[in-house]
């Protein structure tokens, strides 16, 4: 049996109360790192780059091994680039590749670019049309219950490619949960973090980091699925939100890179 344990962290109040969304995080844990997971938690969402959070909430449950799923990890590849301008074009062309059109493509770039506070979730875009599919408005579709089957496994398979920040750590496993998910072809992603500038296109063939999303200093960020027509989007949002899927580590491999940094 293990443990889900999930943070949300707001300033000025609950983010139901119009609080402004600061840090959230999600582990699958056992009973004996329940204890320091939960510290480490109170520990970001006090200590974090956009501020230090007034409300913090905390949710443990308790997942039956039986109802646990494995996702595979995604292969990574860093791009360089100089500047965000250059960066949204690049990954542009990588969700046009994974097969999303270059009409929805450039609308799910746009919908971040203009979106003015972080979203907590993710927006859930038709990737032929761009329209929006969700009615979640700033919430969003939250991806949860998800971690690694062997952490420190993951750990150095990252550190072995010159990874070794919390952002991508985290963000890896959330790209390989939501690309097993039903009916998701691709996910463009830049953090909300104003001291974190990558940002990262991941699709079924695997996450591609690019080191320029977003200006240094915006601490605005959001995350778009691109979900194919015949996907059945009740399906899709309790499998992201709900279903507890352990991301399995790559036996070998490494990552192709242009310019590896962290």
């Amino acid at each position: 049996m293990l443990y889900s344990v999930r943070m949300r962290a707001a300033q000025g109040g609950a983010h139901e109360a119009g609080g402004r969304h600061i840090s959230g995080a999600e582990r699958l844990v056992g009973h004996e790192l329940l204890t320091s997971t939960a510290a480490a938690m109170i520990r970001r969402a006090l200590s974090h780059s956009r501020g230090a959070a007034d409300y913090i909430n905390f949710t443990v449950e308790t997942v039956l091994t039986e109802n646990l799923r494995e996702a595979n990890c995604l292969p990574i590849m860093s791009v360089e680039v100089p500047d965000a301008a250059r960066g949204r074009s690049a990954a542009l062309a990588a969700l046009i590749q994974g097969g999303v059109t270059p009409a929805a493509a450039a609308a799910g770039i746009e919908k971040l670019a203009c979106l003015t506070g972080s979203m907590r979730g993710a927006m859930l875009i038709d990737a032929q049309t761009g329209e929006r599919l969700d009615s979640f408005a700033d919430r969003g579709v939250r991806v949860s219950r998800m971690d690694v089957v062997d952490e420190q496994a993951y750990l150095c398979w990252l550190r072995r490619q010159g990874y070794s920040g919390a952002h991508i750590r985290e963000a890896v496993v959330l790209a390989s949960k939501v690309m097993a998910a039903p009916g998701v072809l691709a996910e463009l992603c830049w953090s909300d973090d104003p001291d974190y500038t990558a940002g990262y296109v991941a699709t079924p063939a695997g996450y591609t980091r690019f080191t320029r999303l977003k200006p240094l200093g915006s601490s605005v960020g959001g995350r778009v699925f691109f979900v194919g027509k015949n996907a059945d989007l009740e399906e899709l949002i309790y499998y992201l939100e709900q279903q507890p899927v352990l991301v399995k580590v790559p036996a070998g491999g490494e990552a192709r890179s242009d310019a590896v940094s962290d």
